[in-house]
């Protein structure tokens, strides 16, 4: 039965009788150039709603076999007609048509060109810094970014002559401050990571501008759709699509956006001289995952208030941030720039450091991971996982406390997750609030941290 599918298909370049051929397009390279042709083109338009563009932007059937999902292209190569006579792709690491689906589909969410995608948000970011800073430039980077972020300039750019200051962007002065003549970009994430503190984007854009320089902002925590960060005057937006975008912790990816063609262009050079590209299966499942997205955010935002609210009244609870509580410091920011709070929060209870790391053991239904955005609700500590990378006194100031515990809230029932969180609260103050543990107890589990955090400091996600 398959080999009479194969024939009337005409899908076997051995089968002698050439007939299947002659009636499906001559070829089949010639029916996978019709399959190119028709999904070049879109049907949403920038007046399409956000939700819709989602689904169907920058993406159509299969015409070979009409699948509504974009196939899978996982070839190294494609085969050429003749010497630079080619279908659009010739080597995966320059082009691959899964991933070109999802870099369409990124640019029609965002209203951009096609979107940059990479193989994970660090070689995103890493392309942008290459591609364009030189030795002697300078970048003003948010003093509250990403561990990753922070090591790729200290550790491997301040090696090849590039100079950076982390100021306090919340501060947009600050950053007017921090700008010089080698400055080529400002680079701020907002909300900042783990700390959810707000940087203005239309205030800073307006100082970038007047300055000559580029503003990158990372949304990878609200999305274009939360927080539309080339509307209030960003030129690039960078992402870690392996987070929200995706979503089902089953990639990692990143990606850049912007409405500078010819930095887009720039950048895809740098990215295929360093074959940092997407693989086809990985955008092939971003490209699921992507379809989910408005309805996922909503719920993230609608659990993390619910649950941030119940931390907040907690007794054993010291403090919570989130940006849609009526305490958060910026609420009028976060309410003015995000159209809500996102699923990030964080919080801290009473015992400090060893009341947190027993919080994180106790967790049955939360799990101890290093990601975020994902369907089911993950715990992190921010000091020996994400922000390894950084000095205890320098965490300190930053307010990423030892015992800073962050919470990014999943899809489930907010009241299951509360139930755990609850139950773990009182099992980790009973053990060192009122039980007073002692010093042995004390130093092994700072040596632990320690540990952890030497260990992440050469790699640790978000």
């Amino acid at each position: 039965m398959s080999l009479d599918a194969f024939e009337t298909t005409g899908s076997s370049p051995t089968e002698e009788n050439t007939d299947a051929y002659q009636t499906t397009g001559s070829s089949p390279t010639a029916t996978t150039l019709d399959a190119f042709e028709t999904t070049g083109s879109s049907p949403t338009t920038a007046d399409t709603d956000p939700f819709t563009r989602i689904i169907h932007g920058g993406l159509e059937p299969d015409s070979a076999t009409g699948a509504i999902l974009t196939p899978i292209y996982q070839s190294t190569t494609f085969v050429q007609d003749a010497v630079g006579d080619h279908k659009g792709f010739t080597y995966t690491r320059s082009g691959n048509p899964t991933v070109a689906a999802l870099e369409r589909n990124l640019g029609e969410i965002e209203r951009t060109p096609p979107a940059l995608c990479f193989s994970t948000g660090m070689a995103a970011i890493s392309t942008l810094f290459i591609g364009t800073l030189a030795a002697g430039d300078h970048v003003v980077v948010s003093d509250v970014v990403y561990g990753g972020t922070v090591r790729l300039l200290r550790e491997v750019l301040d090696a090849y002559g590039i100079g950076v200051s982390f100021v306090d962007s919340s501060q947009p002065e600050t950053v007017k401050a921090a700008i010089n003549s080698r400055t080529k970009l400002v680079f701020i994430e907002t909300p900042a990571n783990p700390t959810l503190k707000l940087t203005d984007v239309e205030a800073v854009s307006g100082i970038t501008r007047r300055a000559g320089v580029l503003l990158v902002v990372d949304n990878t925590f609200l999305t274009s759709l939360l927080q539309d960060v080339l509307g209030q005057g960003a030129d690039v937006v960078v992402y870690s699509t392996t987070k929200y975008i995706e979503g089902h912790n089953a990639t990692v990816g990143g990606a850049l956006m912007s409405r500078n063609e010819e930095l887009l262009e720039r950048l895809r050079l740098v990215q295929t001289t360093l074959g940092v590209a997407q693989s086809p299966w990985e955008a092939w499942l971003t490209l699921r995952g992507l379809k989910t997205l408005p309805m996922r955010l909503e719920r993230h935002s609608a659990n993390a208030l619910v649950v941030a609210e119940w931390l907040e009244q907690h007794p054993l609870v010291t403090t919570v941030s989130y940006p849609w509580l009526a305490s958060f410091p910026q609420v009028g920011l976060a309410r003015r720039q995000q159209k809500a709070g996102g699923g990030m929060l964080t919080f801290e209870v009473e015992g400090g450091t060893e009341a947190a790391l027993e919080l994180m053991r106790s967790l049955h239904l939360c799990s101890l991971a290093e990601n975020l955005g994902a369907v089911e609700t993950l715990v992190t500590h921010s000091a020996s996982m994400t922000h390894a990378a950084l000095t205890d006194d320098e965490r300190s100031r930053l307010g990423i406390g030892n015992g800073l515990v962050r919470l990014s809230v999943g899809l489930e029932n907010p009241a299951d997750i509360i139930a755990d969180l609850e139950q773990a609260i009182a099992k980790a103050t009973a053990s060192t609030v009122e039980g007073k543990p002692d010093g042995s107890r004390h130093v092994g589990v700072f040596a632990g941290v320690e540990a952890t955090a030497a260990a992440n400091h050469r790699g640790g996600e978000r």
